[in-house]
């Protein structure tokens, strides 16, 4: 009896060596393969994704307040307007001023023409502005598709591999006729694994998705008044509560 108990002790103990991720990668078949795959490229697109925005955020964070300040403050609107060219091309404030600038520069261009008696210069600015940020809002979201995708599928991929490993589990326990820990530890362990890493996976995209969608709403917010004050001074001159200046 002893020497029996001693027999299962150690069938079990070697059976459980066989749960961890070196014996997984050893044994695993075409199914696993592919499903660890797919999550290590689901991964690589959200590290990717997540640092690329993350990179940009804190380039947009300090510069917001600097881009919209200087246009303001600057009281040559010809010199502010200079100020928004030298911008980078991925800063959306400059652009959005850009935009109405030349919408209002063309507007003047053409008084007396069908275009100014179609539109006057505040429908001709304000529609300008409104497809400035639309653009600039979804260069915003690059990447928060990617993102929204992995953290919704990758949990199930990695099902997949849980499943396939209980399904193999059980192959094995019907081939050998026994249900003991070292006919079932390996496809378990790697159901097991297959489950982590899915989770893994998700879990940093789902957490990276909603901090850069809260921070793109405040930056959306931010986009639009700036946009509303814009429209108040190529349209008529000045914004709300200041004296009219020449533009």
């Amino acid at each position: 009896m002893l020497q029996e108990t001693t027999n299962a002790a150690v069938s079990n103990a070697a059976g459980l060596q066989q749960m961890g991720f070196a014996d997984m990668i050893e044994h695993m078949d075409a199914v696993n393969w592919t499903v660890l795959i797919v999550l290590i490229v689901m991964s690589a697109m959200s590290i990717f994704w997540i640092i690329y925005n993350a990179i940009k955020a804190a380039r947009l964070r300090g510069s917001t307040d600097r881009v919209i300040n200087t246009f303001w403050e600057t009281h040559n609107a010809q010199d502010a307007i200079r100020f928004m060219e030298e911008q980078p091309k991925s800063e959306p404030f400059s652009k959005v001023a850009l935009d109405a600038a030349q919408a209002a520069a063309h507007h003047q261009r053409h008084e007396g023409s069908r275009l100014v008696e179609s539109l006057n210069r505040s429908e001709f600015v304000d529609r300008a502005l409104r497809q400035a940020v639309t653009r600039e809002s979804l260069k915003l979201e690059d990447g928060l598709t990617v993102l929204a995708t992995v953290g919704a599928t990758a949990p199930f991929v990695g099902l997949l591999g849980t499943v396939w490993g209980i399904y193999r589990a059980l192959i094995r326990i019907g081939a050998s006729g026994q249900a003991d820990i070292g006919a079932v530890a390996g496809p378990v362990g790697e159901a097991l694994i297959m489950t982590a890493i899915g989770l893994g996976v998700a879990i940093p995209a789902v957490l990276g998705y909603n901090f850069f969608v809260r921070l793109n709403r405040g930056t959306n917010n931010k986009l639009d008044t700036f946009a509303h004050d814009l429209h108040d001074f190529f349209a008529t001159g000045s914004r709300v509560g200041d004296m009219p200046a020449k533009v």
